[in-house]
């Protein structure tokens, strides 16, 4: 429980000096007594206590340190307010979006059959749905944050390495929700300033696209800040009420696509282009870039799901991941499909589909239903996780509006119409590419809370820089935990810089690899750590 001055603070001794001076500490005239201090959100016991300290604060005499900002304190059980319908909405809003529609339009173009596309997105995502709660749960059962859990792990100190590798991804995956925002305002231009000089990439070459649609760009990205720095609960609010929204907005796409087409007969007549050895070579990478699509967010989900009010609610909230990405995904690959019938052409691309779907009120009431599809997937995917790393790398310069403001600049300086280029560059390289540091992350982290630390945590060591604390290990850092993340990384980064064209040749065990980047990384880091942790090397090294 904390307001600008107050922080609850564990197992503060009732006779340490720290606990006597909080007993009666004096606001401006008025002494304050802990016994006076109770309410249904806060209760006392001889185990726990508040302490008056300022914001800025990070330390007092005993060198414990206090929650780093209110952003990251442990959330009290009277404001854990998520509900499973909560939980459930914050997905719906995640996966009805472009970058989903898009994937699945990927998959085709890689030559699966429209039913090949599905069982692979809902099959990676019920691979997912494993680490996704399990992840969750330490979030919930403490209320405590991603970049807080991971310090059971990496360390206080060491855990700024996981979490900013993590909002490294999510600064780059703003930036392609952002620019895909300012595709939907480009496509309500006048035809005449579409087709001008302005329009031409050639304009300004060394910037990768027009001065138009990189106008359109950031005129979507300062329209999004407003809906940035509103903070949780203003995210809670949005992806509840937008969920209905954009279910009711897919379904009119969906059907209206069915009675244009005359139904989805040649949808399902379309075979797959694959041998079956093709297939294969296929299948492997894209459901590992499937599941790296929301493997960013099954790291940082304790930061939604330390809200939820019970484990049934985060659990039973998330369970619908695989129905829902499976469900979208075939939205997509239907809606394309007809495309065909329709246009006698093939329009994967969404912002381009809605351009030519009725006149210009269709097109507003379509572009609007986009925006908020992509606002409400950006806000809780791509700035909570950079956002509350940063506060949690410093807490005196940062707050969760700094952090997400900086999100936002750095989405720009990853230059996403490059990422967006073409689907093998979206597959191969981003979503492959990124997995070999969120798998990781993950088994290092699922290891140690589940196996070596038997899923029991000491919340004021989580916040302790004391030498002597449980989770300062050797200067802040926990070597073993280093070490793991490093072996998972090196057997995909072959793999990774023969993709770019840095490396001519590279073995065919590193490009396999790569293409299962998430599983080996997870896996490897996982086993490594465990061996690291185990009681007898421990015992040998101290």
């Amino acid at each position: 429980m904390e307001t600008s001055c107050l922080r609850l603070r564990f197992n503060l001794s009732p006779t340490s000096a720290a606990y006597a001076a909080a007993r009666n500490y004096r606001v401006g005239s008025l002494p304050v007594k802990l016994k006076h201090l109770s309410s249904p959100c806060l209760r006392l016991s001889s185990s726990s206590s508040l302490i008056w300290i300022p914001r800025s604060t990070s330390s007092d005499a005993d060198g414990v340190v206090t929650a780093p900002g209110s952003d990251l304190a442990p959330v009290p059980a009277c404001a854990r307010t998520f509900t499973a319908w909560d939980m459930a909405s914050l997905w719906v809003g995640l996966v009805v979006g472009v970058p989903s529609y898009y994937l699945a339009g990927s998959l085709v173009d890689l030559g699966m059959a429209w039913w090949q596309g599905v069982a692979t997105v809902a099959l990676a995502n019920l691979i997912l749905l494993f680490p996704l709660v399990l992840t969750a749960i330490p979030g919930t059962r403490y209320g405590i944050p991603f970049p807080v859990l991971a310090r059971s792990a990496f360390g206080v100190r060491g855990a700024h390495v996981p979490t900013l590798l993590r909002a490294l991804v999510g600064c780059g995956w703003y930036g392609i929700e952002t620019w895909i925002g300012g595709q939907a305002i480009f496509l309500l231009l006048p035809a005449a300033l579409k087709t001008s000089t302005a329009a031409s990439s050639s304009l300004i070459p060394w910037l990768g696209t027009s001065p138009i649609e990189f106008s359109c760009f950031i005129l979507f990205w300062i329209a999004q800040l407003g809906f940035v720095l509103r903070g949780m609960e203003g995210i809670r609010e949005l992806e509840k009420y937008s969920a209905p929204i954009l279910i009711c907005l897919s379904s009119a796409l969906l059907c209206w696509a069915y009675t244009k087409a005359g139904g989805f007969g040649r949808m399902l007549s379309i075979p797959s282009r694959l041998s079956a050895s093709q297939f294969w070579a296929v299948f492997f990478p894209s459901l590992t870039a499937n599941i790296s699509f929301w493997a960013t967010v099954a790291l940082n989900i304790p930061d939604f799901s330390r809200f939820a009010r019970s484990q049934k609610d985060q659990i039973l909230g998330q369970a619908g991941l695989p129905l829902f990405m499976g469900a979208f995904t075939f939205l997509g690959l239907a809606v394309t499909s007809a495309t065909e019938s329709i246009f006698g052409r093939v329009i994967s691309d969404p912002i381009h589909l809605l351009g030519q779907i009725g006149g210009l009120p269709t097109t507003v009431v379509a572009i609007l239903g986009i925006s908020l599809a992509i606002v409400t997937t950006n806000i809780a995917a791509n700035v909570v996780a950079p956002a509350n790393a940063l506060v949690n790398l410093s807490p005196s310069a940062f707050t969760f509006r700094r952090g997400a403001l900086l999100t936002a600049f750095l989405g720009i300086a990853f230059q996403p119409w490059r990422l967006l280029s073409s689907s093998e560059s979206f597959v191969y390289t981003w979503l492959l590419g990124y997995s070999a540091l969120m798998g990781p992350i993950g088994g290092i982290v699922i290891a140690d809370y589940y196996l070596v630390k038997g899923m029991e945590l000491d919340v004021s060591a989580l916040y302790s820089e004391d030498p002597r604390s449980r989770y300062y290990y050797q200067g802040g850092c926990n070597a073993a935990a280093m070490a793991a993340l490093v072996a998972g990384i090196l057997p995909i980064l072959p793999g990774f810089l023969h993709k770019v064209g840095i490396l001519a040749n590279a073995s065919q065990a590193f490009v396999a690899a790569y293409n299962n980047a998430w599983f080996v990384s997870f896996f490897v880091s996982a086993i490594i750590y465990l061996i690291l942790s185990s009681p007898g090397r421990k015992s040998k090294n101290a």
